[in-house]
């Protein structure tokens, strides 16, 4: 594609999508596209401050909250998690993957912070979604596709998640989503303040990330967009969510995993400050370097990434986010940090190029993997001088 634009107006042009915003910057060459409108009955034009539910683009927010209360000494990688998540104290593990929930047996050792933010906690999604032990997380926890207001409030949530065996031993192996939102109790439990507060105080308005929230003001539901899913007959997009729904009220429970609404500017923002190693507006600092090395540096093994394919694809994972480790594609930069949203979203940073890379879209993925517009749209912007 010659441009931008070019690239996302293939893509709604075709109908499958109903419009999308695109940033791609190096240094202070910025490029942005918003194409489109902002639902399917063309309501409005999609412009660069529409608003977007961002999924598990949440998640590398969520750990770098975490980082800075690290920081600060309210938490500590090293420490069991059981002082603030009492509901943890004592795990028990399935005796093997495949066995039924009341085959168990006592976890090795606690679960430490440093477990939830590698993923390697023992609770999450493995390759295989039928496994005894991963049905609960899509029951009583509601995990899976973002509905924020059926998830129960967190002291509930916890409750219930205590009562769920691990898949696998804590550190063992890499397992998908849960333990970002149970980031998001820990960080209100260590604080002693709701987790959306936390957030907006330590890092939505130090970076002036001014619309980024787990829902939009009534004031603004203008400016959100539509949430759609492709029709499995192959017909027109399905609305999921409308701009008066699911994110116009606060939940009870604010997910870390994948609750949080965004604009393309907010998350350039939180992307300028991790290329920046943690500084923002001339040198003031909101992450130390070292937190920021921590969070986008791979810490998986060879073998949990081989089990971790199906979401990983062939990458790592840091605190939060994946963590380029070999050149499979044309996009993939050893470093390359960020993530993708089930909403349609996506979001890296390439130290070695100091680029940042946004895609916010309003079509649902079909699975784990990438779709079309974002595999195009990485390769774009990797060929972008």
């Amino acid at each position: 594609m010659s441009d931008l634009r070019s690239l996302l107006e293939t893509h709604v042009g075709d109908g499958s999508l109903p419009g999308a915003v695109a940033l791609v910057a190096h240094g202070d060459d910025i490029e942005v596209a918003a194409v489109g409108s902002v639902d399917t009955s063309g309501t409005a034009p999609m412009a660069r401050d529409s608003l977007f539910r961002i999924a598990s683009v949440t998640k590398p927010v969520t750990a770098a909250a975490t980082m800075m209360l690290v920081e600060d000494g309210l938490l500590a990688l090293d420490v069991p998690v059981a002082r603030w998540l009492p509901e943890l104290a004592a795990p028990t593990v399935v005796r093997t993957p495949s066995a039924p929930l009341h085959d168990v047996v006592p976890a090795d050792r606690p679960i430490t912070v440093a477990d939830l933010l590698t993923f390697r906690a023992g609770y999450g999604f493995p390759a295989d979604f039928s496994l005894p032990a991963v049905a609960p997380l899509f029951g009583a926890l509601k995990q899976g596709p973002p509905r924020p207001q059926e998830v129960p409030e967190p002291d509930v949530w916890m409750a219930a998640l205590g009562r769920i065996p691990l898949l696998h031993q804590p550190g063992e192996a890499w397992l998908y989503n849960t333990c970002s939102d149970i980031l998001g109790v820990l960080i209100a439990r260590a604080t002693g303040q709701p987790f959306q507060d936390v957030l907006a105080e330590r890092v939505f308005e130090p970076l002036g990330m001014r619309d980024t929230a787990f829902a939009v003001p009534p004031g603004q539901l203008h400016r959100f967009t539509g949430y759609y899913r492709a029709d499995p007959d192959g017909g027109a997009l399905e609305l999921v969510d409308a701009p008066a729904g699911e994110w116009s009220t606060l939940p009870a429970f604010p997910s870390g995993a994948g609750g949080l609404v965004s604009t393309v500017d907010d998350l350039y923002a939180f992307g300028r400050m991790m290329l920046a190693g943690g500084t923002y507006g001339g040198g003031r600092r909101l992450l130390s370097a070292d937190s920021v090395r921590q969070m986008t540096t791979d810490h998986l093994t060879a073998p949990q990434r081989a089990a971790g394919a199906l979401f990983l694809e062939g990458q790592g994972w840091g605190f939060g986010g994946s963590v380029d480790v070999a050149r499979l594609d044309p996009w993939n930069v050893p470093g390359r940090y960020g993530w993708i949203g089930g909403t349609g979203t996506a979001a890296h940073i390439v130290p070695a190029t100091g680029a940042v890379t946004l895609l916010l879209t309003q079509r649902e993925l079909a699975g784990p993997a990438a779709p079309e517009v974002m595999r195009e749209f990485w390769t774009y912007a990797a060929a972008r001088p």
